[in-house]
């Protein structure tokens, strides 16, 4: 798996991901380490199924016993069905996750790790001398769904909100931004349910200064890229696999 830093000052963020020892079959995605003097937490840490290759991978830079928190987005597979083991190596962590997802993601597994609710409105945590802070993205595409948004690093962890599949061996940043669309357009269109619930995070997310925004599939966007993301959003029409079942059935 490989691991690429993209904030480094007196805190740092790295991405892992692009893994091509993954199996075939499932989709590719980023996790994201947040390390901040002898603290870290995981964001979004991943499958079950790519947990032997996120520890091996994450080891390296910092010890387990400085990972004290890790946070869901939501509750998809994809985002935190490793917690299960991830509860036997960090028994003391802490889980940040949705709290209208607590009864759902404890099927995964979770024992000893401690579960800290996020309201509904977010809220902000202090890892070390950094604050990060909990943004609402309700039905985008979770009905309770959070992104992470770290100002000093200017950076926003952004789910499943600009992801595109695409295979491991694919550039870590958008380059080509009118090519990346094509790449992102089925998915946001099909994946996000409502355009009131995008439109209240654009709205939302224009008064944060943003550097980097990182989704947890396919490029990150930067500079000017994340403007033009947040642009091409507001536009694209959503939910259509509801007006596809309406067209049909009229």
């Amino acid at each position: 798996m490989k691991c690429t830093t993209i904030y480094e000052g007196l805190h740092q963020w790295m991405v892992f991901g692009r893994d091509p020892d993954k199996p075939d079959e499932i989709i590719d995605s980023n996790q994201f380490l947040v390390k901040s003097g002898d603290r870290a937490i995981l964001l979004d840490p991943g499958g079950i199924e790519i947990f032997s290759s996120m520890l091996a991978s994450v080891v390296p830079y910092i010890t387990l016993d400085q990972i004290t928190d890790l946070f869901a987005s939501h509750q998809d597979p994809d985002i935190i069905s490793s917690l299960g083991l991830w509860d036997d190596a960090l028994p003391k962590a802490c889980l940040h996750a949705p709290w209208l997802w607590e009864g759902f993601i404890r099927h995964y597994g979770m024992k000893k790790i401690t579960f800290s609710p996020i309201p509904d409105e977010g809220c902000t945590i202090r890892l070390g001398d950094t604050p990060l802070q909990f943004v609402p993205a309700h039905y985008l595409h979770s009905s309770g769904n959070y992104h992470v948004y770290d100002a000093k690093a200017k950076i926003l962890m952004s789910g499943d909100v600009g992801a595109a599949l695409e295979p491991p061996g694919s550039p870590m940043f958008v380059e080509d931004f009118d090519a990346h669309t094509e790449k992102m357009r089925y998915f946001h269109q099909r994946w996000m349910p409502s355009n009131d619930a995008k439109q209240d995070w654009v709205h939302r997310v224009r008064k944060l200064d943003i550097e980097i925004l990182a989704p947890q599939h396919g490029r990150l966007f930067q500079g000017e890229n994340v403007g033009r993301f947040l642009d091409w959003f507001e536009r694209l029409d959503v939910g259509v696999a509801v007006k596809r079942s309406a067209a049909a059935l009229s």
